[in-house]
Formats: structure tokens, C-alpha cells, sequence
């Protein structure tokens, strides 16, 4: 069953490119893991010092295997070195998967077969 984590990181005022930048290596190093679909650490537009963090796995097993990874570890050193303020993460697991457009075009908060 696919997980999703989705989080958010405050870094110490000034910081956020240089931590971005430097993360690369760990970024690419965690999409080479057996199961990672998305592995991303982005900019916050409006807030100067978030990193929004999005990932997907194939299954909890693969996340497991993230979590003891030298991936795992050396982004969690890296980014520790650039003052966390506050850090929220969540993992969801994900049982029913659709797309949010269906095929005529239009959006829908709702899965199939349920009612709005």
C-alpha cells in the first residue's frame, strides 16, 4: 500500500537556499531507493524560511528501509546543520488512489462511487 509523507521544515532566518542547494545529493540519493516515487524538498514561496517535503513509497516495508538508508541519515545531518525552528511531518497511508480530473475535464474532491 503506497505511503505518502508530507511535511513541513522552518529553517534559521537566511538559510533555506544553501540547505536546498547542499540537500541535492540526499535528494538523489533517496530516488534511487527501491520504492521511492517522489522525493522533494522545495521552497515555500510565501514563507522565506519552510521547506515543504514530499515523498511516495511503494510500501511501508520500502519506507523502513529509507528510514535506516545513509539517505535517510545524511539529509537528516545536512538539514540539522541549518537550525531547525520547527518541523511537522506526517506520514498518510494511501488505500485508494484516483486521479483528481476525471475523463470529462472536471475536478472532483470525491472517489468514484460516492456522493457529494
Amino acid at each position: 500500500m503506497p505511503i505518502v509523507i508530507a511535511g513541513e521544515v522552518d529553517l534559521a532566518p537566511g538559510t533555506r537556499a544553501a540547505a536546498l542547494e547542499g540537500a541535492q545529493p540526499w535528494i538523489e540519493a533517496a530516488l534511487a531507493e527501491a520504492g521511492c516515487v517522489h522525493y522533494s524538498w522545495t521552497a515555500d514561496p510565501a514563507l522565506p524560511d519552510r521547506v515543504h517535503v514530499f515523498e511516495q513509497w511503494d510500501s511501508a516495508g520500502q519506507l523502513a528501509a529509507h528510514l535506516v538508508s545513509p539517505a535517510y541519515f545524511g539529509m537528516l545531518g545536512h538539514i540539522g546543520q541549518f537550525g531547525i525552528v520547527n518541523a511537522v511531518t506526517r506520514k498518510y497511508r494511501c488505500d485508494l488512489i484516483e486521479p483528481v480530473y476525471g475523463a470529462d475535464g472536471v475536478a472532483t474532491a470525491y472517489f468514484t462511487g460516492e456522493q457529494a
